[in-house]
């Protein structure tokens, strides 16, 4: 609504009086830092009261974090199950499984040659028909088998000695860095139920209260950032190609008799309103180009939508 004001005031003043033609007409301004909820949760905290000057890092308002917290843990314990998986694949088996499984392979080869020797002995005698031929099966299958156990056990303590494979080394470390990523990602999802402000200013608004749940994407506080405030004026269309960045321009605030210098930081290429190929050139002249004039710090104190006006070169 005060844009619109300010506007209709601009036409009036720009078609009814040439003598003011050379003041762009404005107000003071500050940039709008919106510090917006990304997620739905409680307010807890309001440290700063609005109108406040606040600093780079303040905490402006806290979420409840309880939930996030829990998240945090247990994205830590996977963390840690993950590095203790990775390092027990590098460092391999201990000396104690090598030795148990050397103790297995000399079990076995004992009963092998326990069970080679019962099975010449009931060949020996089934020749002299003292054993039967179920005996000597039984005697063959018992050997068989405990051939078989041998070689399973020293393919078990091979493979404790030769340690790892290195292809479960390299699965051990991708899932490593998978729960590291998902770590940093919890970790910032708590961060960001803590909203500080990003950049020195004021705290202009706090849309939320105390105890109230907060919707995602809406803003939790509203900053209004810089030191001095700058002017944001619309130049009329035949001052436009007499100012570039960097010019100097005098800025008329109301309630302040001596004028203060300014720096243009940026004007519009486009005209704010008609398209100026729809306008004939008695008509082009009401056109008006944005701008902005930045005060200096030594008017930090100004606040933001005081009317102001800047003299045209």
């Amino acid at each position: 609504m005060r844009v619109l004001l300010m506007i209709s005031v601009l036409f009036l003043l720009v078609g009814c009086d040439d003598g003011d033609a050379s003041m762009a007409l404005g107000s003071l301004e500050r940039q709008r830092i919106a510090l917006t909820a990304t997620t739905n949760e409680v307010v807890v905290a309001l440290p700063v009261a609005q109108g406040s000057a606040v600093t780079k890092g303040a905490v402006l308002v806290q979420l409840d974090d309880t939930l996030q917290k829990a998240h945090l843990a247990k994205a830590l314990a996977d963390v840690a199950q993950a590095t203790a998986n990775y390092q027990k694949l590098l460092k391999g088996a201990r000396e104690e499984e090598i030795a148990s499984a050397r103790a297995t392979v000399a079990g076995a080869q004992a009963r092998l040659q326990e069970s080679e020797a019962n099975y010449r002995r009931i060949a020996s005698m089934a020749k002299d028909n003292l054993a039967s031929k179920a005996n000597l099966d039984r005697a063959l299958a018992g050997r068989d088998a405990d051939t078989a156990s041998l070689e399973s056990t020293q393919e078990q303590l091979r493979e404790l000695v030769a340690g790892s494979r290195e292809e479960d080394i390299r699965f051990a470390l991708a899932n490593l860095e998978a729960t590291e990523a998902v770590l940093l990602v919890e970790q910032k999802k708590l961060d960001d139920l803590t909203i500080r402000a990003t950049r020195d200013g004021i705290l202009d608004n706090l849309p939320w209260n105390l105890g109230e749940r907060v919707t995602q994407g809406s803003p939790l506080a509203v900053v209004l950032a810089g030191k001095a405030p700058f002017a944001r004026i619309y130049v009329p269309e035949p001052y436009r190609v007499k100012i570039n960045i960097d010019d100097s321009l005098w800025v008329y605030v109301d309630g302040i008799d001596e004028p203060i210098e300014g720096r243009v930081t940026w004007i519009a290429n486009e005209p704010a309103f008609t398209p100026y190929y729809a306008l004939n050139q008695e008509e082009r002249a009401r056109l008006m180009y944005l701008a902005e004039v930045q005060l200096p710090d030594s008017s930090a104190s100004l606040p933001s939508g005081v009317p102001a006006q800047v003299a045209m070169p």
